[in-house]
């Protein structure tokens, strides 16, 4: 679950507050796992003719060998004059490796097993008197071990029980991880201590083929990993994860957190590395620029940049309404994937930073298991056939796609004009006029939500441009882009561009607490038990919300880099611009009925930093237009309007559609670490 940093309308929290509040937040969220069930109270269907083909529970959990070992990285981060040790726990079944037989690992790196735990229900690493692991968090453990796979949880540098200091997705980071995969295939040293000689090999047990998953930071880690191209990771599965740090901080030079990545190091690290990681920190906020300048730190953080050399196999999840890691990180990062012909399957949901075993039980496990059967077993059960792409069209209603985005997909270019009233326009396939235009103000007090309730009336603070009624339903899937001509008064502009649903709907209430899920007191359980680590969680079921209207994509920059994405530059008052805007991969299907909306403004209330200045800015519209991902293109966009007078669309004092207006959703808030 994510840290939630809420921000009031009248003040912004520093860093120091911030640090504060997730830390109140996190110890207020940790909730005991429960006690051991010795039979599982439900468990998915016994084995059908489909499934017989799957891995099968035939070994002892109980039985189970663990174990703890400390594996050499090969750097010494915390610059002790020793090279750094990441300690790593094991748990595996003992019967293999008595048979002489070998068994692949699934493995889930993270910086959070000790400062704050994991799942919905915050679990921790625990271990007995003697320092041997007992309670492995989550269910993988529970459920794969008996299935012939090894369990690894690793702790990164800094963090727990390993040497060096976290530096939030740099070189230690992936490093800690990597060497790890390097150890369980023969070509990194491990030890049974954490500062003795004694060595301990994996290659008596393990077969050297590795996969790795984890949500949010972890699953930043297992990308990081497989953009070294490291041999032996066959197959990787990030949840809701980062694939570019700088765009978790800052959004085209837009400052997009009130907080430096070397918080996020202090936070995690263990009490032992507090003292001995300053120095690291100290370099990561020089390496970070508050302004959004790329630097080399960015770079090394960036593994967009090295998909081109991804061998495994990656199986990406993520919540579209994400707003902790927003939406924009998976579709950079399934993009260059594709580019690469890396073997690859999605799974979009309506939620935000959630994990699917918590909105997709069931047919979650079992599709990660004949994942896991496939590229690590080897086993022909024809998950790499099936349809790539699983959408949640609705909360528990989902859609599946051979490809994804569809082959019909193409770049569509819509453009904004002038309508009967200022700020109020329309989005259509035709240019407007020479000498068109719109303004709007700063006003950081607002965003999406105050924006898009009022669509139909003036206001100072957007410029909002929207389509006649649909005739037919038209998809959206893929990323979109906004070009600009604006022209700033002062020397600092920010831009947010929002792409919004007009039309009501019922959705996962993402703006809520649990971000789209409501956790149950009942419990499942998901594979074998011991009196120290159940195999039982806690349900949980869809929370709603209806609405009015509902954001499909968004995206923000700082005008300031207009010439150079790399650096921020000061505007000229009164001169024009022109900028492009990317705006998140979504996949949409906007109603028959409802309207497609644009909308350009300043400051992103809660999510986006305001500028220093509070600039009036001028957008030329006969030179601005957006390229949305249309599946079946310009065509399906005319098919959708074509035959539905102007007239039809909603005038300021009318009702958002057909009479019903209803509530809109309540504001997401930002969060502070990636959780």
């Amino acid at each position: 679950m994510p840290i939630r940093v809420r921000r009031t309308r009248d003040a912004r929290p520093s860093r120091i507050t911030l640090a504060a509040t997730a830390a109140a937040l996190l110890t207020s969220l940790v909730v005991p796992a429960g006690t051991a069930e010795a039979t599982p109270a439900a468990l998915p269907a016994a084995p059908t003719a489909a499934s017989a083909r799957d891995s099968q529970p035939v070994h002892s959990y109980d039985g189970a060998v663990r174990e703890s070992v400390w594996v050499d990285t090969g750097l010494d981060g915390d610059r002790d004059g020793r090279t750094d040790r990441v300690a790593v726990d094991i748990v595996r079944p003992r019967e293999p490796a008595a048979a002489g037989r070998k068994i692949p690992v699934i493995m889930d790196a993270s910086p959070y097993y000790s400062c704050c735990g994991r799942g919905n229900e915050s679990q921790k690493k625990t271990y007995d008197a003697a320092g041997n692991p007992v309670q492995f968090p989550l269910y993988y453990d529970n459920y794969f071990v008996p299935r012939g796979y090894a369990f690894v949880a690793v702790d990164l540098a800094g963090t727990s029980r390993s040497d060096g200091c976290d530096d939030v997705g740099g070189r230690s980071d992936v490093q800690s991880a990597r060497a790890v995969v390097d150890w369980l295939n023969g070509r990194a040293r491990g030890y049974t201590t954490r500062t003795g000689g004694q060595r301990a090999r994996a290659t008596g047990w393990s077969t050297g083929d590795v996969g790795m998953i984890g949500k949010s930071w972890d699953g930043t880690i297992a990308n990081g990993v497989a953009a070294t191209g490291v041999e032996g990771l066959k197959t990787i599965v990030p949840i809701g994860a980062i694939s570019s740090w700088y765009d978790y901080f800052h959004s085209q030079g837009a400052p997009l957190y009130n907080a430096n990545p070397s918080w996020l190091s202090g936070y995690v690290n263990s009490p032992e590395a507090q003292g001995r990681c300053g120095a690291v920190q100290d370099r990561i906020t020089a390496g970070t620029p508050y302004s959004g300048d790329w630097t080399p730190a960015w770079s090394e953080r960036n593994h967009v940049s090295d998909a081109s050399r991804v061998r495994a196999s990656v199986f990406v999840v993520h919540g579209q309404q994400d707003l902790n890691v927003r939406a924009g990180q998976f579709g950079q990062w399934w993009d260059a994937l594709a580019a690469r012909g890396v073997e690859r399957k999605i799974w979009l949901s309506q939620t935000g930073h959630v994990d699917p075993f918590d909105f997709r039980r069931a047919d979650w496990v079992r599709t990660l298991h004949r994942w896991f059967d496939h590229y690590l077993l080897g086993r022909d059960n024809g998950i790499d056939r099936e349809p790539m792409a699983d959408i949640e069209r609705a909360p528990d209603r989902w859609s599946t796609d051979r490809v994804w985005p569809p082959r019909a997909t193409a770049a569509t270019t819509l453009r904004p004009g002038r309508g009967a009233a200022p700020g109020v326009g329309t989005l259509t396939t035709g240019r407007a006029p020479a000498g068109a235009t719109e303004t709007f103000t700063d006003d950081p007090a607002l965003g999406e939500t105050e924006w898009a309730a009022a669509i139909d009336r003036p206001t100072p603070a957007k410029a909002g441009f929207v389509t006649v009624p649909l005739r037919r339903d038209l998809r959206l899937s893929g990323p979109s882009t906004v070009t600009v001509t604006a022209t700033p008064t002062t020397t600092t502009a920010h831009l947010s561009a929002v792409l919004v649903d007009l039309g009501p709907d019922t959705i996962r209430d993402y703006a809520a607490s649990g971000e789209g899920i409501t956790t149950l007191p009942e419990r499942t359980c998901w594979g074998a038990s011991t009196p120290g680590d159940s195999a039982c969680f806690k349900e949980t079921r869809a929370r709603t919300a209806d609405v009015a209207y509902t954001v499909v994509s968004r995206g923000w920059a700082d005008l300031g880099t207009w010439a150079d994405p790399g650096r921020e530059r000061p505007l000229t008052p009164g001169r024009a611009y022109p900028f492009t805007l990317k705006l998140a991969s979504t996949d949409h299907v906007v109603p028959a009925g409802h309207r497609l909306a644009l909308i350009i403004g300043g400051t992103d209330r809660d999510l986006l930093d305001p500028p220093s200045t509070t600039p009036t800015v001028t957008l030329d519209l006969a030179r601005s237009s957006a390229r949305l991902p249309l599946v079946g293109g310009a065509a399906a966009f005319t098919a959708a309007t074509a035959g539905v007078p102007s007239a039809a669309r909603a005038t300021p004092d009318a009702p958002l559609l057909h009479g019903v207006a209803g509530p809109h959703p309540a504001r997401p808030l930002p969060r502070g670490a990636a959780r």
